[in-house]
């Protein structure tokens, strides 16, 4: 991966960060025991702090040191977990969210713009923090002469400081030879570390450099030996490194670190050659962490066959220690607990981040061998070759199971959709001055990630309806005995290969005398005409239709509603209302889980083809008996039907034996008259031409194996045609067991 591409992973895995700290919020003021969601918001700020310094987005990694600040304070008890905090970490959650997107439009340092909107957030973060002024950041990159200082070279305090009482990190970094290959920067690492404190002295090691002649380009071969001031933990200064933690060798010492474990370091990285122990002590005394003459008798030490026992006797009078530690080897424990880590959590491993641009171009090529498949079938009918047919058979049974994989691919749960919405409960309540929660059920059913993207927007002016004009003043739930808090609900499952999504909420109901009555004064309906309920509550979908009695922020104007509805349809869904006054209100969004491929059953009238979505098919009834109605009986039960060749005006005669198809959408069931059964075929969902669209009853379109168009019917819309048909006589009706 190169250096373009990881850029491009870090917005990619921030933005996802941004809605886990998100959701984290949202949800830390319910929880009895917050600590776990305190802990991930601040890995998410300091994750992203630590990759954003990485590749030199210094104005993010400011702010985002700024409120992992905060965050530490609040993960210790030292800073309140109230609302006023989650408000205050939400902006600021977006304000990084915007740092991000700049980034990505190609911005790389702060703007005027940019400083302005974070001053406010600044100044309250630095009340937590009982600092007026944020400390400005060392640039470590301007000590050229501290990062290049040879080894050996005398430094003007040395003998002012003991080892055991060096007060600093001491840091043994050796990249690996592909680390530059892999996208990194060395740089970048000490960019992060100067923000971590201060970076007093950096010794190049340049043991591993080969030959001239040997030497390679692209290969890293530096080692450096690092004192840093730092507050920060052990775990934080491990972080810096995590993203190559596979691609270098990392040794930390801590402040006031034994003379033992300076030894054992020493002899760790020179291996036992005895010029390198020499360089290794040389740039330890120039760091600062080791006197000159600690080095010299370290040195002599080593010379002897005894060295092993070094660290494990007692010092000389002048340095008494105690017992000497391991030396603390910080990368490969990270790296070993890594891998262990990553192999317990095998979604992880196994996972493979793909753009979404290749999946819907597989998901096409899908498409297009389906209908090749299926044109070779067709050819193939007319070959007398068993050999052929039964390639064909496995043939077909093997695009299936491409065609099955491939939309598999595409599903995404719709958890994360509903996620976003607990933010716009938090914001849009608190707006208005309402005491509002969110709840969510079925939050692991999946869909196609095209309906996900396009059904966002209309969701999203649902539930703030809801909250708008579903939930009451906190005074008038009282009056009704209602508890203070409102409920939106938002529940999602599978209903015959369909999904179904519910926007719930329990306020005070739609009132259907004030939309009847708004309806008739607009002319949308005729005064005195019978409605059902459903009838009256769907003109609320209506352009312009708003019983509002006042005009708010979000809602009122009549804007949004006939959006919704033609949103939803032209997703080849349906969307419906059903209210209880006092009780609440419920719209049910009907789609297909879809949009490029489905299990189709295809009929004919006439020379037409049909296509049914195969998920929707109850079962199929010869029609036999035509009274002339268009209803019939069907084990006991009204079933009302469409003539498909009346509604297409197909022409020509029907078939001497036509067949009823009974289908059923949600609860309810009709059925469709067809002149003959094709059966089961895979069929690729073809949009129509824009001066199609006018066309009722027809959803799209596919190829089938002859080249011939088939039309894929639109099951919602015919299901409206037969709830207008009203049985008025059961004498002579047609009936079939």
């Amino acid at each position: 991966m190169n250096m373009a591409d990881a850029l491009q992973t870090f917005f990619v895995e921030s933005r996802e960060l941004l809605e886990d700290m998100e959701t984290a919020l949202l949800g830390v003021l319910a929880e009895d025991d917050p600590s776990d969601s305190v802990n991930a918001i601040f890995r998410a700020a300091h994750t992203i702090k630590g990759s954003a310094g990485l590749f030199g987005l210094d104005f993010i990694v400011d702010f985002a040191h700024v409120a992992e600040s905060v965050l530490d304070k609040v993960r210790d008890g030292t800073a309140p977990t109230d609302d006023a905090m989650v408000t205050l970490l939400l902006a600021c959650r977006d304000h990084i969210g915007s740092l991000v997107e700049a980034a990505a439009a190609g911005q790389r340092t702060a703007d005027a713009e940019t400083t302005l909107r974070a001053q406010p957030l600044l100044a309250q973060l630095h009340l937590h923090l009982g600092q007026p002024h944020a400390a400005p950041a060392p640039d470590v990159l301007n000590a050229s002469t501290i990062l290049h200082a040879p080894a050996g070279t005398p430094s003007p305090n040395a003998s002012a400081q003991g080892a055991r009482h060096a007060d600093h990190w001491h840091i043994s970094l050796r990249f690996g030879a592909d680390v530059l290959r892999n996208g990194m920067d060395p740089l970048s690492f000490l960019r992060y570390l100067g923000k971590l404190g201060t970076i007093d002295r950096i010794v190049t090691m340049a043991d591993a450099l080969p030959a001239l002649a040997e030497l390679d380009a692209e290969s890293c071969y530096l080692g450096l030996e690092i004192a840093l001031r730092s507050e920060a933990d052990r775990s934080v200064i491990e972080g810096a490194f995590e993203f190559v933690q596979d691609d270098c060798v990392v040794r930390i010492l801590e402040p006031h670190s034994t003379l033992g474990e300076y030894l054992d370091l020493m002899q760790v990285q020179a291996d036992g050659v005895q010029g390198s122990l020499k360089r290794m002590g040389d740039a330890l005394v120039h760091c600062q962490s080791l006197m000159q003459d600690e080095l010299d008798a370290a040195l002599a030490r080593a010379a002897q066959p005894a060295i092993a026992e070094l660290s494990s006797e007692a010092a000389a009078p002048s340095l008494p220690s105690p017992e000497p530690m391991p030396v603390h080897d910080a990368a490969p424990a990270r790296q070993k607990t890594g891998k262990d880590s990553k192999d317990a959590r095998t979604g992880e491993t196994q996972s493979v981040r793909v753009d979404a641009e290749k999946l819907d171009r597989l998901v096409d090529l899908v498409g297009e061998l389906i209908t090749a498949s299926a044109a070779a079938g067709v050819a193939g009918r007319g070959v007398q070759s068993a050999a052929l047919h039964e390639a064909h058979s496995t043939l077909a049974g093997l695009v299936q199971e491409v065609r099955d994989s491939a939309l598999q691919l595409r599903m995404v749960k719709i958890g994360a959709t509903f996620n976003r919405f607990r933010r716009v409960v938090h914001d849009v309540a608190r707006e208005i001055g309402k005491d509002i929660a969110l709840a969510i059920h079925g939050e692991d059913t999946e869909l196609d990630k095209t309906v996900v993207e396009k059904i966002a927007d209309p969701l999203t002016h649902l539930v703030r309806n809801s909250i708008d004009h579903g939930i009451e003043s906190a005074e008038r739930r009282a009056e009704r005995g209602k508890p203070a808090q409102g409920t939106v609900t938002l529940n999602a499952y599978h209903d015959s290969g369909s999904i179904v999504i519910e926007v719930s909420d329990d306020g005070g109901g739609l009132s259907r005398e004030k939309i009847l009555a708004k309806a008739v004064e607009r002319g949308l309906v005729e005064a005195g005409k019978p409605l059902g309920d459903g009838e009256i509550y769907g003109l609320i979908f209506e352009p312009g239709f708003s019983t509002a009695e006042q005009v708010t922020n979000l809602s009122g104007r009549g804007v949004g509603m006939d959006v919704v509805k033609r949103n939803i349809t032209a997703l080849r869904g349906v969307v419906s209302v059903d209210s209880q006054p006092g009780v609440g209100t419920t719209v049910t969004v009907r789609l297909p889980l879809t949009l490029a491929i489905i299990n189709g059953f295809q009929v004919t009238v006439g020379n037409a083809v049909f296509v049914l979505p195969l998920d929707v098919i109850e079962e199929c009834v010869e029609f036999t008996v035509d009274t002339g109605h268009d209803y019939a009986e069907l084990r006991g039960q009204v079933l009302p039907f469409i003539r498909l060749r009346k509604l297409f005006k197909v022409a020509g005669a029907p078939s001497a034996r036509q067949s009823i198809v009974v289908v059923k959408q949600g609860a309810q069931r009709f059925g469709l008259i067809v002149d003959r059964l094709l059966g089961e075929a895979q069929t690729v969902i073809k949009p129509m031409a824009p001066m199609f669209a006018h066309l009722e009853g027809i959803s799209g379109s596919s190829i089938l194996g002859s080249g011939e168009v088939a039309l894929i019917l639109d099951v919602p819309m015919l299901l409206r045609q037969t709830q207008n048909t009203k049985p008025v006589e059961r004498s002579g009706t047609p009936s079939f067991s």
